[in-house]
């Protein structure tokens, strides 16, 4: 892909970029964009929060294991990059672990799809787990690796328009998927293997394209495998830290929104789940990025006080009985997923502008490690308060979203320095 004055355009179009712009940032912001909007797709065809786990009970894999799914993907992604993160800072280019990361998923993607149509019952459901448990590690590698490739190719102050611009592009291709999950065509399994198949695709395509992106050679980084010292030494990364743990709780509340009303079914609640986290993306993505290109601190306080007030009110309906009508938990939902996509948005451009450039790897690392296991314990903390019914549930998460709000105020401004 050669740089072309559109090229350059699009980019300073898409960034909000002035005629400062070099040729070579511009190629690699259009790559940028173009293999994350194929990766975020394929993320949403095969969530295992819907899509994996509709395949397991149609496969008549058992509960148990079906509960599994989602433990794996979001544990397994984010608990491997500590021990990842010292093989990565030893590549002078780094591009090579997220495109194996990317082919790694897409395999496995691949092997979803076979185990669909070749096994039935708890055989099919073990066999799913490994094939996400494979998916999960290939996405820790790309995880862990992005951050710092972002940050040697972009320019600060226009991180965040890229990946939100990604974001927002494919999140129209997921909320199509939605619409046609809600439509009921997906009562038969055939359409969700070919979209599984589709993430596949797209996972080999996105690494095609990040191949051809032009990284300058980093000096490889000789470290322990596991190095703590980020954390013992710089106490805002540990502030963060606390802070993205806090705000986890807006990926895992969307679940129980769906158990409110009790007037609908799994998958359509499932579908409007879907639904209103494309319809969030696409409208929150892109915006969310450039302002946390400006003070993605300021983002993670206004997403985390968002995410309180629209849980808040998720349990007041309940509680009022307006939950019962069709339209309230969907709108509230949306409000409460562009909260999620603010959080994501702003914890990303945080870290990679925060961290020094030669141990972006390790600090992603490290915080992922450390998330993941928060997310262990958010998740056992939110079952613990479902068991009294998904309204105190979302009464802990809004709790938790606000005060991590809150805390994000006491972080440095990264973006001005």
């Amino acid at each position: 892909m050669t740089e072309t004055p559109a090229q350059t355009a699009l980019y300073e179009t898409l960034t909000g970029a002035e005629d400062d712009v070099r040729p070579r940032e511009a190629r690699n912001g259009v790559r940028h964009v173009l293999s994350l909007t194929m990766t975020k797709v394929a993320d949403g065809l095969i969530d295992p929060k819907l899509v994996l786990s509709w395949l397991a009970g149609a496969l008549g894999a058992p509960a148990a294991i079906i509960g599994l799914l989602v433990p794996i993907r979001e544990a397994g992604a984010l608990l491997p990059q500590i021990f990842l993160a010292g093989r990565v800072e030893q590549m002078r280019h780094r591009k090579w672990a997220w495109i194996a990361g990317s082919v790694g998923q897409g395999l496995a993607a691949l092997a979803i799809v076979l185990i669909a149509v070749s096994l039935q019952g708890a055989a099919a459901g073990m066999a799913l787990c490994a094939a996400l448990a494979v998916l999960a590690l290939s996405r820790a590698a790309a995880s862990v690796s992005y951050k710092d490739i972002l940050g040697k190719t972009v320019a600060k102050t226009r991180r965040g328009a890229v990946t939100g611009t990604a974001g927002s592009v494919a999140s129209l291709a997921v909320l199509v998927f939605a619409l046609l999950l809600m439509s009921g065509l997906m009562r038969e399994m055939t359409p969700v293997v070919v979209a599984i198949g589709l993430a596949a695709a797209l996972w080999g395509v996105a690494a095609l394209i990040f191949s051809t992106l032009e990284e300058q050679a980093s000096d490889p980084q000789e470290r322990a495998v596991i190095d703590l010292g980020p954390l013992r030494e710089d106490a805002q990364f540990r502030l963060f830290i606390a802070v993205r743990g806090l705000l986890t709780v807006t990926a895992l509340a969307p679940p129980y929104f769906v158990l409110l009303g009790g007037g609908q079914s799994a998958l359509q609640g499932l579908g409007a789940l879907v639904l209103a986290s494309a319809a969030a993306a696409f409208a929150g993505s892109y915006v969310w990025g450039r302002l946390s290109d400006r003070s993605s601190r300021k983002v993670l306080f206004g997403a985390g006080l968002l995410g309180a007030g629209f849980a808040g009110l998720a349990v007041l309906a309940e509680l009022s009985g307006w939950s019962a009508r069709v339209w309230v938990v969907p709108v509230i939902l949306f409000f409460f997923m562009l909260s999620y996509q603010g959080v994501r948005a702003a914890r990303s451009v945080y870290l990679v502008d925060m961290a020094p450039e030669a141990s972006r790897a390790q600090y992603a690392a490290l915080a992922n490690t450390a998330i993941g296991v928060l997310l262990l314990v958010t998740g056992a903390i939110g079952g613990a308060l479902a068991m009294a019914g998904p309204v105190a549930a979302l009464a802990g998460f809004a709790v938790l979203s606000g005060l991590g709000g809150l805390l994000a105020l006491r972080l440095d401004e990264v973006e001005t320095g």
